[in-house]
């Protein structure tokens, strides 16, 4: 399932990653626009909170920052864009989980997250809840295990598609606990609560703030949050810790990353200022609002999540056998 597109920029990533680059000074930096390069859609999490970053710098520093949403193909498609241009801190990714499966799930493209890529900073940490439909007689994890267990292969669990985090995190769940259920993948998010709210799905691991209202409205039945302890837009619902299950404490994610060999005194100075902006009240009130908590640290602390984040996903990914489909 590679695009044209993507075959495309395949032929030519060899040519861009041996490419040269100029010497570039920190003490002028930013000398002209910044670029993060999204790999979701306009009014998703990620770019919101990449574009709450942006503005934040341009106000407290005056550097001038462009978004540029790049959606598709696993954030492979902006992962090659970021990769096309030189090492100079100008172009950024906003990286997240989905990357982290890329690897694997496309393996033609031979990205590697951990070394394509230097770390720049965390950004934010959200959290899904496993969700059931109303209908669904099951009132915990426990529950849904055995009743998944006594019916193997009979229900299914939706994503916005393959690779995404709810599909990962499913296909974790699967091996966690040795259920078998059909994994549903979604281009039309409305459609996907439709279905899920009227019984054609059994259950969801959604985004915890897109789920707040329908759990609110009995439309949904919140089953646990897939966070190590309760958090905020859902403090009702106990998480997979109290449940039980501590190895689905999973987490979705947000980081800023920088084409490998851009300067360490350029990556040190995004770092400094974008932890800035992170521990400013307005900033952690804005990401709360969208079910995320600002995070910070150093490019070394960021680099090791990655590689976490990199081995847990490219194992959950062979080990359940996923498949593109072709």
């Amino acid at each position: 399932m590679i695009s044209t597109i993507l075959k495309r920029a395949l032929l030519l990533l060899p040519l861009v990653l041996t490419s040269g680059s100029a010497a570039y000074s920190a003490d002028s930096y930013p000398a002209k626009v910044i670029k993060i390069v999204v790999p979701t859609t306009p009014g998703t999490p990620p770019d919101v909170i990449s574009r709450l970053i942006a503005n934040e710098l341009y106000e407290s520093d005056g550097w001038k920052i462009v978004v540029e949403n790049r959606g598709g193909a696993l954030q492979a498609i902006a992962a090659i864009e970021v990769l096309k241009q030189e090492p100079d801190g100008y172009t950024l990714l906003a990286m997240s989980v989905p990357m982290m499966a890329a690897p694997a799930l496309l393996p033609d493209l031979g990205l590697r997250p951990k070394t394509d890529f230097a770390p720049i900073i965390k950004i934010s940490t959200s959290y899904n809840v496993l969700v059931v439909t109303p209908t669904l007689p099951v009132k915990s994890v426990a529950e849904l295990v055995d009743l998944l267990k006594s019916q193997p292969d009979k229900y299914n669990f939706s994503s916005a598609g393959f690779g995404t985090p709810a599909h990962l995190i499913g296909e974790l769940f699967k091996l966690k606990t040795g259920v078998r259920a059909i994994h549903i993948p979604y281009q039309q998010g409305q459609q996907r609560l439709v279905d899920l709210m009227s019984g054609i799905i059994q259950f969801d691991f959604i985004a915890s703030v897109s789920a707040v209202d329908f759990i609110a409205t009995n439309k949904l039945r919140a089953l646990a949050v897939t966070a190590p302890k309760r958090i905020a837009v859902l403090e009702n619902v106990p998480t997979v810790v109290e449940q039980g299950f501590p190895d689905l404490v999973v987490e979705d994610w947000v980081g800023f990353v920088a084409r490998t060999g851009t300067p360490n005194d350029i990556i040190a100075r995004l770092n400094e200022s974008i932890g800035r902006a992170l521990a400013k009240p307005k900033i952690r009130e804005a990401f709360a609002k969208l079910g995320a908590e600002a995070q910070g640290g150093s490019p070394a602390e960021f680099g090791n999540f990655i590689a976490d984040q990199s081995a847990l996903w490219t194992n959950v990914v062979k080990v359940s056998g996923i498949k593109l489909p072709q």
